[in-house]
């Protein structure tokens, strides 16, 4: 399988939990492999970060969460408090309860793709057979691989991993983003990666 041409490439740990990962999924398609790690990379900083960033400045507020931030009297009294923070933007949606239930801040971000939200928890703990409802940390510490492929399924995402072209890498970041966030950075991952796989 042409992911053994990664090994060391990525860090030990990553790379293991990778090749587990796409041998339980049957991912074996170079352009699904080099889609998944540019992707995931990206998201997590080279795989470096599991939990979800969000110790925003005041202008950083305005800017990123206009709707829930509308002058700069909220955002300045919410401004570097991610708990805060996430407990606004992330209330009352995707399963979780209002504001003053924590559920924002309990169920922010995690793993390699930061699955957010408490229906999401719940949905790949139902998948996992592991609670992460009850401990969400798990998703960052014993599943941040699985949790970005669980996402990658239940999202529909492999299907549009079959190409190696612009559009096919813009057309997953957007599934993914939202928007274009970040897209020369995984342009420029998904080709090395792919020059890696594919390279006799």
């Amino acid at each position: 399988m042409s992911i053994f041409k990664l090994k060391n490439v990525l860090p030990v740990k990553v790379y293991d939990e990778l090749e587990e990962c796409l041998n339980k999924n049957g991912i074996t398609d170079i352009n699904m492999i080099a889609h998944f790690v540019a992707q995931t990379a990206h998201e997590s900083g080279s795989f470096k970060t599991v939990y979800e960033n969000l110790y925003y400045s005041t202008s950083g507020l305005l800017k990123v969460f206009p709707k829930y931030f509308k002058d700069v009297v909220i955002a300045t009294s919410h401004a570097r408090n991610p708990k805060k923070i996430a407990n606004k933007v992330y209330a009352n949606r995707m399963g979780n309860g209002d504001e003053q239930s924590g559920d924002g801040y309990k169920y922010s971000g995690r793993g390699y793709i930061q699955i957010t939200g408490k229906r999401n928890y719940k949905l790949f703990s139902d998948y996992i057979g592991d609670d992460c409802v009850l401990n969400p940390d798990l998703v960052a510490t014993k599943y941040p691989m699985e949790s970005a492929a669980w996402y990658f399924t239940t999202n529909k995402i492999w299907d549009l991993c079959k190409g190696s072209d612009y559009n096919s890498i813009l057309a997953v970041t957007k599934k993914i983003n939202g928007g274009t966030h970040g897209l020369q950075d995984r342009l420029a991952k998904f080709k090395t990666y792919f020059n890696i796989l594919s390279n006799p």
